[in-house]
């Protein structure tokens, strides 16, 4: 070992025992004043310690190459990025440095901040002097823009200096101010330097004189300072940081002295009475963060009572199998319970960070395991898919279907995913490990190890593992002298059978309670303890309220959800077809870039059209973990995989969804919107909403399109209504020039002639009926020409 790792490792273990005894201080003070406690005779809970990054070592085949190629690849692309597009020079010009206008978006701070703490958690796995010097010249940068009374946002700096505070729903102040003190935190934490911290400090207490009773009374249109707040509390043991937290989250919805922002920002009720996640993704998760560390500070009731009815409506309602959140693209986050369409899902990374983030404090706070679980289906799959293997290129969403048209990039102009991912991979090290008192819990399975102070003495812990490929797990403690504590172990909820666990290599019967196995006894030095959960192919079938996933399956293997994709079966994924009586075989197999995994194949079948016909013929199914999906040669991907033929989309079919049994289909439908908006029966507020998932030919202008719906047998149909999308100052979707009604009767397309020679209506803002004599339809469809030089779209389709 070098005099500098020597060194790195000293200070490691006094700032990891200083932050310990910062946050009880915080915490015990803030518990005993019972600050926003709204019930004072409810104990406060004893939340569990993380064990933090800088003291887990991880060691294993699937998350250590991922580590070491975001040091090595994605901190650098990051870093290169920031530089090319203006956003460290903002600092500079704020500073007085260089000379030039505010570059890009007033939130682009919060980028440069969320690198520098991806910087803080890799060195802290790895010192790396160059890397540092680096980090250290941005934040020369960063400080250089402060103003003399602590004020730091180079946007209005440099571009609205007169504005500070004015623009709470959209300035994004506070939000990057929180991004600036989690940089700040963890980069003292992982070096010693306080430059940073103290430029986050002299901004907090501006913060805190700025706002409160009497004060400006708005809350940030986008969460992120409450949580932040929190971590400066526990890292300075300032009360008052905790205390500005909880009177942020205090000031949503409707109070005197101000205007709410709406369900978008959480902003529509007060955050103690809300039940149902609402508005944008992001947003929600950072709010519950916040929400769920205040609470572990003051054991508030209402807190707690909301976090639980929040987190049941998203996990048991608007939650993806893969873990993504947030299905519409309009507002980057929910819509209704069950809608959970595939191709169009937008499934946000950073909303799976969030989620992350916020079940892992859902942890801390409860000990409950289903939080654990939630976490680890975020980690292998919502999260992981949104870098590729080299590193270097980002999905923004991440939808469950694909016609190959969706592809990870090098950067976005909002780029807040990448700069997410980097701060989130290398510290996934302190999401393994908690404890509270004499018990050690271990969360996620990563071959490494950690060592942490319990009050009975000092344990190492040494986890051997192939997971998540292998159900077994090897830990190995080292207590420094025989003592007795509890070691608890995960029992994932995706395992369908009982554990086995050997003491020593002889088989115990231990409790199983809040998702944990228990096991307490006198431990020495070498004891090991041999996990094996039993692993195999699992069939997942979505709640029956789902109808995009009505008909259809999807697999996974221990936490790793599945996909099929075209680059295995010939260039096409969605004509593919795996009946419930398949057997699923699985198998390890080299994947470029990724190692080794479990691959499932299965016999399966795949269907074409030929003569004018389907044809349904026999084919090898090999489905790949989603999170590897797009890293091979472009192409079409599903999830959710028809367990019959006539469930497939065929080749030149178009658009093909089914909806309450029938199927429906276009010439074509643009990936960020779903063909079930015709039929969800939900009639808009104006042919603009903004709100609501729609259906649109974009990017298709002035030709000729048609939707068709398709029923299981031949239905009665004289009435028509369609209620047109028009977006008319924020995109180019107007109604049609015309369109018609067609119905199919004894093989072939008839025009349904209206009643009394009425138009066909293309009015704004309300449903256009058509009503014609009865007829007898086993398929409808709707012929739309649309305007020259423009797309359309439809919002609902009625037929009776």
């Amino acid at each position: 070992m070098s005099t500098r790792e020597r060194r790195d490792g000293r200070r490691v273990r006094r700032m990891f025992h200083s932050f310990v005894s910062r946050w009880c201080v915080v915490a015990a003070a803030v518990a005993a004043s019972g600050a926003f406690c709204q019930d004072e005779r409810v104990k406060p809970p004893s939340p569990l310690s993380p064990v933090p990054f800088q003291r887990v070592s991880i060691r294993d085949a699937f998350w250590a190459p991922k580590i070491e190629t975001n040091r090595r690849v994605t901190v650098e692309a990051c870093l290169e990025k920031c530089a090319q597009t203006g956003r460290i020079a903002n600092f500079a010009r704020a500073g007085g440095r260089e000379k030039g206008p505010h570059a890009g978006q007033r939130y682009n701070d919060s980028d440069v901040y969320k690198v520098i703490e991806g910087v803080a958690y890799t060195l802290a796995v790895l010192p790396d002097e160059a890397l540092e010097r680096r980090a250290d010249e941005v934040i020369d940068r960063v400080a250089s823009a402060q103003e003399k009374d602590g004020y730091l946002n180079t946007y209005f700096t440099l571009e609205r200096p007169l504005d500070r505070w004015k623009d709470m729903r959209h300035g994004h102040e506070l939000y990057c101010a929180g991004h600036l003190i989690e940089a700040a935190v963890a980069y003292e934490a992982a070096t010693g330097k306080r430059k940073l911290l103290d430029v986050a400090i002299r901004f907090a207490d501006l913060i805190a004189r700025e706002f409160g009773p009497g004060r400006c009374l708005d809350p940030c249109g986008h969460p992120e300072i409450e949580l932040a707040l929190v971590k400066l509390s526990r890292r300075t043991g300032e009360e008052r940081y905790a205390r500005l937290a909880g009177f942020f989250l205090d000031q949503r919805g409707p109070r005197e002295g101000r205007t709410p922002f709406g369900e978008y920002a959480q902003d529509h009720l007060p955050v103690r009475d809300q039940s149902e996640v609402v508005g944008h993704a992001v947003r929600a998760m950072y709010m519950y963060c916040g929400m769920a560390d205040v609470a572990a500070l003051t054991g508030d009731p209402g807190l707690m009572a909301a976090l639980e009815r929040l987190w049941h409506d998203v996990i048991d309602r608007k939650m993806y199998v893969t873990g993504g959140i947030g299905a519409s693209a309009s507002n980057e986050g929910f819509t209704r319970p069950y809608d959970l369409p595939n191709e169009s899902a937008y499934c946000e990374t950073c909303a799976s960070i969030g989620m992350a983030l916020w079940n892992h404090r859902m942890f801390l706070l409860t000990g409950e395991g289903r939080f654990a679980d939630v976490l680890e289906r975020e980690v292998y799959n919502g999260v992981l898919s949104g870098v590729s293997l080299r590193g270097d290129r980002f999905f923004y969403d991440n939808p469950l279907a694909s016609r190959g048209d969706h592809h990870r990039v090098p950067w976005f102009d909002c780029s807040c995913c990448p700069t997410n991912l980097v701060r989130f991979l290398p510290a996934m090290g302190e999401r393994a490990y908690a404890t509270r008192g004499d018990t050690v819990f271990i969360v996620l399975y990563i071959a490494g190890e950690t060592t942490t102070l319990l009050p009975s003495g000092r344990v190492r812990v040494v986890q051997e593992t192939e997971y998540p490929w292998s159900g077994d797990v090897r830990v190995v403690l080292f207590p420094e002298k025989p003592a007795a504590f509890e070691l608890r172990l995960r029992v994932p909820g995706w395992c369908v059978r009982p554990p086995a666990v050997r003491v020593n290599g002889e088989p115990v019967d231990a409790p199983v309670a809040d998702g944990f196995l228990s096991l307490s006894r006198e431990w020495r030095s070498g004891d090991q303890v041999d996990l094996s959960l039993p692993m195999g192919p699992r069939r997942i079938h979505a709640d029956p309220r789902v109808q995009a996933d009505a008909g259809k399956v999807a697999l996974q293997w221990g936490p790793v959800v599945y996909c099929v994709e075209g680059e295995d079966h010939g260039g096409s994924a969605r004509n593919l077809a795996l009946s419930p009586e398949a057997e699923i075989e699985a198998a390890r197999e080299p994947f470029e870039g990724a190692g080794s995994v479990v691959v499932l194949r299965a016999e399966g079948l795949a269907v074409d059209r030929a003569e004018g016909k389907r044809v349904a013929r026999p084919a090898r199914l090999r489905a790949v973990p989603y999170h590897l999906w797009d890293n091979r040669a472009g192409g079409e991907m599903a999830v959710w995989i028809p367990e019959s033929a006539d469930r497939t989309e065929v080749p030149g079919e178009g658009a093909t969804l089914f909806q309450n049994g029938a199927r429906l289909s276009a010439s074509h439908c643009h990936r960020g919107d779903t063909l079930l908006a015709m039929g969800d029966g939900t009639i808009p507020r104006s042919s603009s909403d903004p709100d609501l998932p729609r259906m649109t030919f974009w990017d298709h202008k002035g030709t000729a399109e048609w939707v068709e719906m398709e029923f299981e047998v031949p239905r009665r149909v004289s009435r028509v209504a369609v209620y047109w999308f028009d977006d008319t100052g924020r995109g180019e979707c107007r109604v049609p020039a015309s369109w018609r009604v067609l119905y199919r009767a004894e093989g072939e397309w008839k025009a349904a002639l209206p009643l009394a020679g009425r138009p066909y209506g293309t009015a704004l803002d309300r449903m256009n009926a058509v009503e014609f004599a009865p007829v007898g339809a086993l398929q409808l469809r709707l012929d739309v020409q649309l305007q020259p030089g423009a797309s359309a779209g439809i919002l609902e389709w009625t037929v009776e």
